[in-house]
C-alpha cells in the first residue's frame, strides 16, 4: 500500500439525503437481493416510493421484497396511477419537501429513462441522485452461465429492440457477441415500441450475413425462479422456443437475446438453473419466525418456500403451574430443565421477562436441549446447553438416551423441570423418571389447528400446485389434510422421521424422502438430495427437467 495514501483526502459517501431530494435507484433484473447498499439505506428513508412495472407474479414479489426495506408509513406509488406522468409526480413530491425514490429494472441510465427524470430535476431545481442497479445486460446472462466476452471475444454489442432503424447489417459483423434488450416485447404503450419478434430477428441477422449455425440463447425471467434458458442455433431458434413452450418452459416477456462463442460454454457453466430444487414450490408447514432458517436453506436449494402454519400457540389455560416452575428455578428446586422445543424456550423466556428476570435465574440449573434448533433459541436467551443428543437422533427417545441417571452421592437435587406443550409425548418424562429422577411435567403452552389458509393456497395443496411438501412431524401431517385438505399425488411429499413417516402413510401419502436424522436442516438437504437425483435421471435418459407440478396428473398416490 501506498504509505501517502493514509494522508489523502478520501471521497464522502451521501449520508441521509435532504429534504426534497428524488433519488433515481436502480432495483437490478428481478432478484430483491441484488439491490446496492445504497439503494437499500435511501429507501429506508424514503417518503414516497414511485415503484417499477412488474410483469407476473414472480416479478410481483420482487417489488413486494424492495418494499420491505421501506418505513412503515412510507407512500408508495404505481406507475399505472401516474397517467404517464411519473417525472412530474416525482418533482412534485420533492417540491413538497419530501425524499421521493424512483426505482427503475435494472440500472436507470441502462435500458430505462432515468435519464429524463434527472433533466427533470435539474430543470425544477431539485437535488437528484443517481444509484447504479445491475443491469439485466450483464446480470441475465451471468445467472444463465453466459460469458459475454470470452477469450477470443473483444466486443460487446448491445442493442434495443424496440428501435425500429437497427442496421442489422452492421449488428451481424464480425465475431462480436450480440445482446439484444427486449427482442419480443409486447404491443401496449406504444405501437412503435415493440420488438421484432424472434423469427424475424433470426432472420435479420442470417440475411445480413451471420451463419444460420450460430449459438444464440434465449433468457426469460432472468435471476428469478422461473428463469428459463434456450440454447439454440439462428436457423433453429423458432422451433426450438415451440418446442420449450411445449414442455412447460415458456419462453415470454420479459426474455433477452443472446448472440456469441459465449452462449456454447452454457451449458457447462449454468450455476442457477441446475440447483437441486431450482423452481420447486415447497410447502413449509410453519410460521415465518419458524420456518426463517429452513426457508433460507431451501432458497440455497433453489426453491421457492411458502411457509402455511399448521399449528397456532397460544398459554396454558390456567398460568398457575408456570408461575410456579418459575418460582421453583428462581429457589433452586430443580437441577435440571429440559426444553423439547422453540416454543418451551420462548414460552420460559416471556414468563422470565414478565418477572423482569433474565437468563441469570438459570445459575446453578443444568440445561438440555433436544436437538439443534432448540439449542440455538436457547442461545439467543444468554443460556449454553449443557446436554444435547446425538446428531442421529435428536428427540425426546435420544435425550433419554444421553441423560445421565440420577446419583443421590452426586446430585444434591433430584428433580427436572419440563415445560412443554399440552399435547407432547410422555417418551422423555418417562425416561427420565426410569433414570431415577423426579419430573415436574409442566404444560408451558398449548398448540391447537390453525386456521385454514387462503383458498389460493388450499386449491395448490389439492391440485398440485405445490412441489413438495414437507412435515416436521406427525402433528402437521393431520393438522396440514385437517385444514387444507390432502397433498395431490404428483407432489414429493418429505418428511422428518419414521413416526412422521408412519402418519403420512396412514393419510394415504406416498413419503419420497426421509431426513437421515430428526433435524429440518437434515429434511432440507434430504429434499434436496432427492431433487438432485431426479434431475439426474431425466438428463441421462435425454428427457426435460421437469418439476413435479409439471409432470403428469391424475396417477393415484401409493403409499410406501
Amino acid at each position: 500500500m501506498n504509505p501517502q495514501s493514509e494522508n489523502q483526502p478520501q471521497p464522502e459517501v451521501p449520508g441521509t439525503p435532504a429534504a426534497g431530494h428524488v433519488a433515481l435507484v436502480g432495483a437490478g433484473p428481478g432478484y430483491a437481493e441484488l439491490l446496492t447498499l445504497r439503494g437499500a439505506a435511501l429507501l429506508a428513508k424514503a417518503d414516497v416510493v414511485i415503484t417499477v412495472r412488474e410483469p407476473g407474479p414472480e416479478l410481483a414479489k420482487h417489488r413486494a421484497a424492495l418494499l420491505n426495506h421501506c418505513r412503515s408509513d412510507v407512500t408508495v406509488v404505481e406507475p399505472a396511477e401516474c397517467g404517464g406522468e411519473i417525472d412530474a409526480l416525482a418533482v412534485g413530491h420533492a417540491r413538497d419537501g419530501r425524499r421521493v425514490v424512483r426505482l427503475y429494472s435494472g440500472d436507470p441510465m441502462l435500458g430505462c429513462r432515468g435519464a429524463e427524470l434527472a433533466a427533470a430535476c435539474l430543470r425544477a431545481g431539485i437535488e437528484f441522485e443517481v444509484v447504479p442497479g445491475l443491469s439485466s445486460v450483464t446480470a441475465v446472462p451471468a445467472y444463465a452461465g453466459i460469458p459475454l466476452m470470452p477469450e477470443g471475444t473483444s466486443e460487446l454489442r448491445v442493442v434495443n429492440a424496440k428501435d425500429p432503424g437497427l442496421d442489422w447489417e452492421r449488428l451481424a459483423d464480425g465475431e462480436a457477441t450480440l445482446v439484444v434488450m427486449f427482442p419480443d416485447a409486447p404491443e401496449g404503450e406504444d405501437p412503435n415500441h415493440t420488438g421484432p419478434g424472434f423469427d424475424r430477428l433470426c432472420k435479420s441477422l442470417i440475411a445480413a450475413g451471420r451463419p444460420g449455425t450460430t449459438p444464440v440463447a434465449v433468457i426469460r425471467m432472468g435471476s428469478t425462479t422461473e428463469q428459463s434458458t434456450v440454447i439454440s442455433s439462428l436457423s433453429r431458434l423458432t422451433a426450438d422456443l415451440k418446442a420449450a413452450d411445449a414442455k412447460g418452459h415458456n419462453v415470454t416477456s420479459p426474455a433477452m437475446f443472446i448472440m456469441g462463442a459465449g452462449v456454447s460454454r452454457q451449458k457447462d457453466l449454468s450455476w442457477f438453473e441446475s440447483r437441486p430444487l431450482f423452481g420447486w414450490r415447497v410447502l413449509v408447514p410453519r410460521t415465518k419466525e419458524q420456518a426463517a432458517s429452513l426457508s433460507e436453506q431451501l432458497r440455497g436449494y433453489g426453491a421457492v418456500p411458502e411457509e402455511v402454519p399448521t399449528i397456532s400457540v397460544e398459554p396454558p389455560r390456567t398460568p398457575q403451574q408456570m408461575e410456579r416452575a418459575v418460582r421453583g428455578l428462581v429457589t433452586g428446586r430443580y437441577q435440571w430443565v429440559a426444553f423439547t422445543s422453540v416454543n418451551a424456550v420462548k414460552a420460559i423466556r416471556e414468563k422470565f421477562e414478565e418477572y423482569g428476570l433474565d437468563a441469570r435465574a438459570f445459575a446453578g440449573v443444568k440445561v438440555a436441549a433436544v436437538g439443534e434448533q432448540t439449542a440455538a433459541a436457547l442461545l439467543d436467551f444468554g443460556i449454553q446447553a449443557d446436554l444435547t443428543p446425538h446428531v442421529e437422533n435428536q428427540s425426546g427417545a435420544g435425550l433419554v438416551e444421553v441423560w445421565p441417571p440420577y446419583d443421590p452421592e452426586l446430585d444434591p437435587i433430584e428433580r427436572v423441570l419440563l415445560p412443554r406443550a399440552d399435547i407432547a409425548t410422555e417418551t422423555l418424562s418417562a425416561g427420565l423418571i426410569d433414570l431415577g429422577w423426579e419430573v415436574d411435567d409442566v404444560t408451558a403452552y398449548r398448540t391447537v389447528r390453525a386456521a385454514p389458509p387462503p383458498a389460493p393456497i388450499r386449491e395448490a395443496i389439492k391440485g398440485g400446485g405445490f412441489d413438495a411438501v414437507l412435515f416436521t412431524s406427525s402433528s402437521t401431517v393431520r393438522n396440514l389434510v385437517g385444514i387444507a385438505g390432502k397433498p395431490h399425488n404428483t407432489t414429493v411429499i418429505a418428511v422428518i422421521g419414521p413416526e412422521t413417516a408412519k402418519t403420512a402413510q396412514e393419510f394415504g401419502l406416498r413419503v419420497d424422502t426421509m431426513a437421515p436424522k430428526a433435524s429440518v436442516s437434515a429434511l432440507a438437504t434430504a429434499l434436496s438430495e432427492y431433487g438432485a437425483a431426479q434431475r439426474a435421471e431425466a438428463i441421462a435418459a435425454g428427457k426435460p427437467v421437469l418439476k413435479p407440478s409439471q409432470k403428469r396428473r391424475g396417477r393415484r398416490r401409493k403409499t410406501m
